[in-house]
């Protein structure tokens, strides 16, 4: 009978426990001081504007915000009625400090604290260009590394370029909703300050389905444009409206809002854009475009006084001028190094004249170094990532390679110009790992037995007689054998894909992923027992922490182990952009 009481005594306590209310943004979020933030209570039920009650530091939330929330009697997904919210947009936050925030409405309750920090009064450096390899991991910058300066006993015959950058910090890069990250999270982070959910680049994801209606926080680029003269510059081989550069610059739940995404680039007038794309630029009668509407985006940005490049060659012709400058080289993502300028596979019969990382991110060093008040520029090596995905993983290795070039140009360009910092990092992993070596010379047909291991491994033979920095055949007789710890089912070749990018696994008629007899015949291979499920075509990615370098002032807020949101209070400080620094 007494564990009877006891039970119901708990029974009854937790069934009057209050209903917790999302508040944005969330709990520990860190926010600079002035940056423009939405602020959002949502409750589960119906409850009347009178039952809200919102304290800051135990003071009438009016007192602190300056403003009155706006109320929304029900909030809706379809026909469900979702419940009540507070809705108050561009809130701003003077004073640095810590702030709680309780939020109540009948039994709901929830209580967040936030820490809005300052900066500097005066720029710790003129200039920040910020390297993020898409899916980098350790893994594509050792093989970069081997595949491109070679190993002689046991020593790397020569250095990259990110090898002299110091590393600086590990980075933590999951979600708000998952261990598991994106893309667009992940860049977004780096990008506000703020985490948020997988697929969201610069708002926190709130329950309506509208993706364009979520609190927003403020990226860099505005804040650059709101406290600072310097000139923005997005560089990637990826679609410019991909998540890396939409982080950069937007705001969406939907990483996939590719032709709303071009609008704020529009808004915010990079000084410099450069990738691919074009698609989303073109009006919906334009063959190839995938707009639904009539809207012309070239035109528009040439209405903005922004010059128009659309191959290597028009790039290289416009290098040296003045103003804005947009270049999109393609449709969709640009060409892979490998095809580009090697084996002249993918789409490069449609587009032959694509300008490379290293072209691009040169041209527009030279753009914005004209400006006397300095610069941010975003690099992406957007198609690390993209390889590795298909698990192709010599792709992705000579991707990491250009994308270490253009590091290097961003090296010599910091010789002259130190008061610029360099950051060089990734958005997430990828579960890749090097084994040894294939070596075709071993006897026999059988490709897993011609895997090296350990001291059977030797070292791989490839050679750059051009000294171009890429090796002149990645096919080679003893190559590195890359392998990933999760994918789909697929047919492993041991060898590299000569005619094009590997596609591991295609639907059947279940809509099920299985393996792509396309490789089933070649010699030697072997069928890979996926360990995803079967609705996945490629490799995930990974929630290994990922590696943060940097060099120049301000590096030195860089250490030990960080959330990717608080690297950008390092680059805020770095621009010191607490402190309005023009009229």
């Amino acid at each position: 009978m007494r564990k009877l009481l006891v039970a119901l005594v708990v029974s009854t306590a937790l069934s009057g426990v209050a209903q917790a209310a999302n508040v944005f943004p969330l709990s520990r979020a860190t926010i600079l001081a002035g940056s423009p933030f939405d602020f959002k209570a949502e409750f589960s039920t119906v409850v009347k504007p009178e039952d809200v009650k919102i304290t800051v530091n135990g003071q009438d939330y009016k007192t602190v915000f300056g403003k009155d929330v706006q109320f929304v009697a029900e909030e809706k997904n379809k026909d469900k009625v979702l419940g009540s919210a507070v809705i108050l947009r561009g809130l701003t936050i003077a004073t640095a400090g810590d702030y709680k925030v309780e939020v109540s409405a009948g039994s709901e309750t929830k209580t967040v604290t936030w820490n809005v920090y300052g900066t500097g009064a005066a720029p710790k450096a003129k200039n920040v260009i910020f390297f993020l390899g898409d899916g980098l991991s350790v893994a594509h910058r050792t093989a970069a590394r081997i595949m491109s300066k070679g190993m002689t006993e046991g020593k790397a015959n020569a250095r990259l370029n990110l090898d002299d950058v110091p590393p600086a910090a590990f980075i933590g890069t999951s979600a708000t909703n998952a261990v598991a990250t994106d893309s667009a999270n992940t860049m977004s982070a780096y990008m506000t300050g703020h985490k948020t959910a997988v697929n969201a680049i610069g708002v926190y994801a709130d329950r309506t389905p509208d993706s364009m209606d979520d609190p927003k926080v403020e990226t860099i680029a505005e804040a650059l444009r709101r406290q600072t003269k310097k000139q923005i510059g997005i560089v990637v081989t990826a679609e410019v409206e991909d998540a890396t550069p939409a982080a950069v610059v937007s705001h969406t739940r939907n990483r996939n809002d590719k032709a709303e995404i071009v609008s704020m680039l529009l808004d915010v007038k990079p000084d410099v854009l450069l990738g691919g794309g074009s698609a989303y630029f073109l009006p919906q009668a334009t063959a190839g475009s995938k707009r639904k509407d009539d809207k012309d985006f070239i035109k528009l940005f040439q209405d903005a006084g922004y010059a128009v490049a659309t191959d290597k060659n028009e790039l290289a012709a416009k290098a040296m001028a003045n103003g804005k400058l947009l270049g999109v080289f393609h449709p969709g993502n640009m060409d892979v190094t490998l095809d580009r300028e090697f084996l002249k596979k993918g789409t490069v019969d449609k587009y032959p004249n694509q300008p490379g990382l290293v072209a691009m991110t040169k041209v527009a060093l030279d753009r914005l170094s004209k400006s006397s008040d300095g610069f941010f520029l975003m690099v992406e090596g957007s198609s690390i990532d993209k390889m590795s995905h298909p698990l192709d993983w010599d792709r992705a290795v000579v991707e990491t390679i250009e994308f270490d070039q253009a590091i290097g140009l961003a090296r010599e360009f910091q010789k002259a110009n130190p008061d610029t910092l360099i950051v060089v990092t990734g958005d997430h992993t990828h579960g890749v790992s090097i084994i040894g070596t294939v070596d075709d010379e071993k006897p026999g047909t059988d490709m897993r037995e011609k895997v090296g291991t350990y001291a059977d491994a030797g070292f791989p033979n490839y050679k750059d007689e051009n000294g171009d920095g890429f090796p002149d055949k990645i096919d080679v007789s003893r190559r590195l054998f890359l392998n990933a710890n999760n994918g789909p089912d697929h047919w492993e070749t041991f060898r590299p894909k000569m005619d094009g990018p590997f596609v591991p696994a295609i639907q059947n008629e279940k809509k099920e992923y299985v393996a792509n007899e396309q490789y089933k015949d070649v010699p030697g291979a072997v069928f890979v027992q996926g360990n995803i499920p079967k609705s996945g075509d490629s490799g995930v990615h990974a929630v290994d922490d990922v590696v943060l370098q940097a060099i120049g002032p301000g590096a030195e807020g860089f250490r030990g182990y960080m959330e990717q949101s608080d690297v950008y209070k390092v680059l805020a400080d770095a621009f010191a952009l607490g402190t309005k620094q023009t009229n």
